[in-house]
């Protein structure tokens, strides 16, 4: 299994810290650009949330990385931590993903909100600092280029 990281999932990039008052949403979010197509089994390291932090939503938005008939799938998710398990697909188990033109988006591209545990049993509070990432289950059919982003709301 391979892993590649964003800039901002880099072991020398600060992570937020939850000194805002108890309430005020803070953002973590992060970038990958994909150079080449993602073999299967690659975790893209996105970004980090602090130790206390409960996400309580975000998104995954990136350029059509799939063109043609799709067939790219990629979960989205969580790192273990020390304290809490990996759950890579926590935020979405998402199947193939299209990017093709959708009730989403007026032109071709991909948003996807979060979904698993936030839609199933609520919200995820993290004990300790952890990296969400994005786990490539089966890599595109044609093309596999582009920016890919994830978005963490979190309280």
């Amino acid at each position: 299994m391979a892993t590649v990281t964003g800039s901002r999932a880099a072991s020398t990039f600060p992570v937020a810290s939850l000194s805002a008052p108890t309430g005020v949403l803070q953002v973590a979010w992060g970038v990958y650009n994909h150079a080449s197509n993602l073999a299967a089994a690659t975790v893209i390291e996105y970004c980090k949330v602090p130790a206390g932090a409960t996400v309580i939503g975000g998104f995954i938005q990136a350029v059509d990385l799939d063109t043609g008939t799709e067939e790219l799938d990629i979960d989205f998710g969580w790192a273990a931590n020390g304290a809490e398990v990996a759950d890579p697909d926590g935020f979405g188990n998402m199947d193939v993903i299209t990017g093709d033109v959708s009730v989403h988006l007026p032109v071709a591209g991909i948003w996807l909100p979060f979904a698993g545990i936030i839609q199933s049993a609520g919200f995820k509070t993290f004990t300790a600092e952890t990296t969400l990432i994005g786990t490539v289950n089966v890599d595109a059919a044609t093309g596999g280029t582009g920016i890919s982003k994830m978005v963490a709301y979190f309280v």
